[in-house]
Protein backbone atom coordinates (compact mmCIF):
# COMPACT_ATOMS: atom_id res chain seq x y z
CA UNK A 1 0.00 0.00 0.00
CA UNK A 2 1.39 3.21 -0.51
CA UNK A 3 0.69 5.62 2.13
CA UNK A 4 0.52 9.67 1.45
CA UNK A 5 1.87 10.23 -1.87
CA UNK A 6 1.81 14.08 -0.82
CA UNK A 7 4.60 13.81 1.47
CA UNK A 8 6.75 16.97 0.62
CA UNK A 9 10.69 17.04 0.71
CA UNK A 10 11.10 19.00 4.01
CA UNK A 11 8.16 16.89 5.65
CA UNK A 12 10.89 14.05 4.85
CA UNK A 13 13.79 15.47 5.76
CA UNK A 14 12.35 16.66 9.13
CA UNK A 15 11.05 13.11 9.85
CA UNK A 16 14.44 11.87 8.67
CA UNK A 17 16.81 13.89 10.92
CA UNK A 18 14.17 14.36 14.24
CA UNK A 19 15.22 11.26 16.38
CA UNK A 20 19.08 11.30 15.34
CA UNK A 21 21.58 13.00 17.64
CA UNK A 22 22.82 15.28 15.23
CA UNK A 23 21.49 17.06 11.76
CA UNK A 24 24.59 17.04 10.15
CA UNK A 25 28.13 16.07 10.62
CA UNK A 26 29.81 16.89 13.45
CA UNK A 27 30.49 15.26 17.37
CA UNK A 28 30.95 16.72 21.12
CA UNK A 29 34.76 16.49 20.76
CA UNK A 30 35.22 18.66 17.73
CA UNK A 31 32.26 21.07 19.58
CA UNK A 32 34.61 20.84 22.83
CA UNK A 33 37.60 21.77 20.79
CA UNK A 34 36.07 24.62 19.32
CA UNK A 35 35.16 25.66 22.36
CA UNK A 36 38.62 25.19 24.27
CA UNK A 37 40.12 28.28 21.98
CA UNK A 38 37.92 30.77 23.58
CA UNK A 39 39.69 33.07 26.29
CA UNK A 40 37.50 33.35 29.51
CA UNK A 41 34.89 31.30 29.48
CA UNK A 42 33.35 31.93 32.77
CA UNK A 43 32.99 35.80 31.01
CA UNK A 44 30.39 34.27 28.82
CA UNK A 45 27.17 35.13 29.88
CA UNK A 46 24.56 34.85 27.06
CA UNK A 47 25.28 32.32 23.59
CA UNK A 48 23.19 31.52 20.71
CA UNK A 49 23.09 28.36 18.90
CA UNK A 50 22.05 29.47 15.08
CA UNK A 51 20.31 26.22 13.23
CA UNK A 52 20.72 24.23 16.66
CA UNK A 53 18.50 21.46 15.38
CA UNK A 54 17.12 19.08 18.00
CA UNK A 55 20.40 20.56 20.60
CA UNK A 56 23.28 17.88 20.05
CA UNK A 57 25.99 20.36 20.25
CA UNK A 58 23.91 22.89 22.63
CA UNK A 59 24.01 20.43 24.81
CA UNK A 60 27.60 20.41 25.07
CA UNK A 61 28.31 23.69 25.15
CA UNK A 62 25.46 24.36 28.37
CA UNK A 63 27.30 21.54 30.30
CA UNK A 64 30.46 23.25 29.63
CA UNK A 65 29.48 27.05 29.75
CA UNK A 66 27.77 28.80 32.85
CA UNK A 67 25.98 31.30 30.58
CA UNK A 68 22.64 31.22 29.17
CA UNK A 69 22.01 29.83 26.26
CA UNK A 70 19.12 30.13 23.60
CA UNK A 71 19.14 27.31 20.76
CA UNK A 72 17.19 28.76 17.61
CA UNK A 73 15.71 26.51 14.52
CA UNK A 74 13.26 27.22 11.88
CA UNK A 75 11.65 23.76 12.39
CA UNK A 76 9.05 23.41 15.27
CA UNK A 77 9.82 19.67 15.69
CA UNK A 78 13.51 20.27 16.59
CA UNK A 79 12.59 22.66 19.06
CA UNK A 80 10.38 20.25 20.98
CA UNK A 81 12.87 17.62 21.07
CA UNK A 82 15.51 20.46 22.07
CA UNK A 83 13.39 21.58 24.93
CA UNK A 84 13.04 17.97 26.04
CA UNK A 85 16.68 17.44 26.30
CA UNK A 86 16.61 20.52 28.53
CA UNK A 87 14.21 19.10 31.37
CA UNK A 88 15.98 16.25 31.04
CA UNK A 89 19.55 17.61 31.95
CA UNK A 90 17.69 20.00 34.65
CA UNK A 91 19.16 23.27 32.23
CA UNK A 92 15.60 25.08 32.47
CA UNK A 93 16.89 27.97 34.04
CA UNK A 94 19.58 28.77 31.85
CA UNK A 95 18.55 26.92 28.35
CA UNK A 96 15.87 27.32 25.95
CA UNK A 97 15.12 26.86 22.45
CA UNK A 98 13.17 28.49 20.10
CA UNK A 99 11.38 28.47 17.13
CA UNK A 100 13.41 31.38 14.44
CA UNK A 101 15.04 31.64 11.27
CA UNK A 102 18.69 32.94 11.16
CA UNK A 103 17.64 35.42 8.91
CA UNK A 104 15.29 37.07 11.11
CA UNK A 105 16.44 36.78 14.62
CA UNK A 106 14.68 38.60 17.32
CA UNK A 107 17.43 39.55 19.86
CA UNK A 108 18.88 43.05 20.50
CA UNK A 109 21.95 44.69 19.18
CA UNK A 110 25.34 43.23 20.93
CA UNK A 111 23.22 40.77 23.10
CA UNK A 112 25.43 37.95 22.73
CA UNK A 113 28.94 36.78 24.06
CA UNK A 114 29.24 33.98 21.84
CA UNK A 115 26.93 33.18 18.31
CA UNK A 116 27.48 29.36 17.63
CA UNK A 117 26.51 27.77 14.56
CA UNK A 118 26.76 24.22 13.13
CA UNK A 119 26.49 23.06 9.77
CA UNK A 120 23.70 26.25 8.91
CA UNK A 121 25.23 29.25 7.59
CA UNK A 122 26.20 28.02 3.79
CA UNK A 123 22.15 28.15 3.57
CA UNK A 124 22.27 31.97 3.56
CA UNK A 125 25.60 32.14 2.23
CA UNK A 126 28.80 32.99 4.71
CA UNK A 127 29.50 36.38 3.91
CA UNK A 128 25.79 37.62 4.35
CA UNK A 129 25.23 35.13 7.61
CA UNK A 130 28.46 36.33 9.15
CA UNK A 131 27.67 40.49 8.30
CA UNK A 132 24.13 39.78 9.46
CA UNK A 133 24.85 37.69 12.98
CA UNK A 134 27.85 40.09 13.45
CA UNK A 135 25.04 42.88 14.84
CA UNK A 136 24.18 40.75 17.61
CA UNK A 137 27.72 40.39 19.29
CA UNK A 138 29.01 42.04 21.57
CA UNK A 139 33.01 43.68 20.65
CA UNK A 140 35.15 41.23 22.05
CA UNK A 141 32.72 38.77 21.33
CA UNK A 142 33.06 34.93 19.76
CA UNK A 143 31.70 33.38 16.51
CA UNK A 144 31.81 29.82 16.10
CA UNK A 145 30.75 27.86 12.79
CA UNK A 146 30.67 24.84 10.69
CA UNK A 147 30.66 25.85 6.95
CA UNK A 148 31.35 23.02 3.78
CA UNK A 149 34.60 24.26 2.11
CA UNK A 150 37.05 23.19 -0.27
CA UNK A 151 40.05 21.79 0.76
CA UNK A 152 42.07 21.43 -1.95
CA UNK A 153 42.10 23.67 -5.64
CA UNK A 154 40.66 20.96 -7.50
CA UNK A 155 37.32 21.37 -8.21
CA UNK A 156 36.05 17.77 -9.53
CA UNK A 157 32.90 18.91 -11.60
CA UNK A 158 30.51 16.46 -10.43
CA UNK A 159 30.81 17.12 -6.82
CA UNK A 160 31.54 21.04 -7.64
CA UNK A 161 27.88 20.57 -9.36
CA UNK A 162 26.82 18.97 -6.23
CA UNK A 163 27.54 22.09 -4.55
CA UNK A 164 26.10 24.67 -6.47
CA UNK A 165 23.04 23.38 -7.03
CA UNK A 166 23.18 22.69 -2.90
CA UNK A 167 24.22 25.91 -1.43
CA UNK A 168 25.78 28.16 -4.35
CA UNK A 169 28.90 26.86 -4.21
CA UNK A 170 31.70 26.50 -1.47
CA UNK A 171 34.43 28.65 -1.33
CA UNK A 172 38.11 27.96 -0.12
CA UNK A 173 39.38 28.19 3.66
CA UNK A 174 41.74 30.74 2.87
CA UNK A 175 38.44 32.60 0.95
CA UNK A 176 36.37 32.22 4.15
CA UNK A 177 39.07 33.63 6.32
CA UNK A 178 39.20 36.68 4.27
CA UNK A 179 35.33 37.19 4.09
CA UNK A 180 35.53 36.78 8.15
CA UNK A 181 38.33 39.71 8.39
CA UNK A 182 36.61 42.11 6.21
CA UNK A 183 33.50 41.51 8.58
CA UNK A 184 35.47 42.78 11.54
CA UNK A 185 37.20 39.11 13.21
CA UNK A 186 40.55 37.97 13.99
CA UNK A 187 41.05 34.90 13.22
CA UNK A 188 41.09 32.91 16.22
CA UNK A 189 41.68 29.35 13.92
CA UNK A 190 40.41 26.90 12.11
CA UNK A 191 40.50 22.98 11.85
CA UNK A 192 38.80 20.73 9.29
CA UNK A 193 36.17 18.18 11.07
CA UNK A 194 37.40 14.29 11.03
CA UNK A 195 35.71 11.90 8.52
CA UNK A 196 33.99 9.76 11.10
CA UNK A 197 31.88 13.25 11.94
CA UNK A 198 30.56 12.45 8.63
CA UNK A 199 30.26 8.86 8.97
CA UNK A 200 29.65 7.25 11.94
CA UNK A 201 27.97 10.34 13.50
CA UNK A 202 25.92 11.54 10.53
CA UNK A 203 25.49 9.31 7.30
CA UNK A 204 25.11 5.48 9.27
CA UNK A 205 22.31 7.24 11.50
CA UNK A 206 20.66 8.58 8.70
CA UNK A 207 20.58 6.21 6.52
CA UNK A 208 19.14 3.65 9.31
CA UNK A 209 16.07 6.05 9.46
CA UNK A 210 15.75 6.66 6.04
CA UNK A 211 15.39 2.64 5.82
CA UNK A 212 12.86 3.04 8.65
CA UNK A 213 11.23 5.24 5.87
CA UNK A 214 10.87 3.48 3.36
CA UNK A 215 9.56 0.56 5.35
CA UNK A 216 6.95 3.11 6.44
CA UNK A 217 5.88 4.64 3.02
CA UNK A 218 6.23 1.31 0.97
CA UNK A 219 6.17 2.62 -3.15
CA UNK A 220 6.05 6.12 -1.88
CA UNK A 221 7.68 7.74 -4.84
CA UNK A 222 8.37 10.71 -3.05
CA UNK A 223 10.19 9.10 -0.52
CA UNK A 224 11.97 6.81 -2.95
CA UNK A 225 13.42 9.76 -4.88
CA UNK A 226 14.39 11.27 -1.63
CA UNK A 227 16.23 8.59 -0.23
CA UNK A 228 18.22 8.36 -3.89
CA UNK A 229 19.31 12.00 -3.15
CA UNK A 230 20.57 10.97 -0.28
CA UNK A 231 22.30 8.10 -0.68
CA UNK A 232 24.39 10.01 -3.81
CA UNK A 233 25.47 12.59 -1.34
CA UNK A 234 27.01 9.83 0.81
CA UNK A 235 28.46 8.02 -2.38
CA UNK A 236 29.93 11.55 -3.52
CA UNK A 237 31.44 11.94 -0.20
CA UNK A 238 32.97 8.77 -0.30
CA UNK A 239 34.35 9.58 -3.76
CA UNK A 240 36.01 13.51 -3.75
CA UNK A 241 35.97 13.45 0.62
CA UNK A 242 39.68 14.72 0.19
CA UNK A 243 38.16 18.00 -2.03
CA UNK A 244 35.90 19.22 0.44
CA UNK A 245 35.24 19.36 4.30
CA UNK A 246 32.76 21.15 7.13
CA UNK A 247 35.70 23.06 8.60
CA UNK A 248 35.58 25.28 12.43
CA UNK A 249 35.94 28.75 11.80
CA UNK A 250 36.49 30.66 15.10
CA UNK A 251 36.87 34.29 15.02
CA UNK A 252 36.75 37.19 17.24
CA UNK A 253 35.33 40.41 16.98
CA UNK A 254 37.19 43.18 16.93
Amino acid sequence: MVANEKLAMLDLIVETHVGLERQGPGSAEMTLKALSFLDNLEGISRVVDLGCGTGGQTMVLAQNINGNVIGVDICPAFIDVFNDKVKKLNLEERVKGIVGTIEDLPFQKEEFDLIWSEGVIDSIGFEKGLNYWDGFLKKRGYIALTCPSWLTDERPAEIEKFWVDAVQGLGTIAHNISIMQKAGYRLVTTFTLPEECWTDNYFIPREAAEKALLEKYTGNKTVQAYIEAEKYEVELYSKYKQHYGYVFYVGQKK
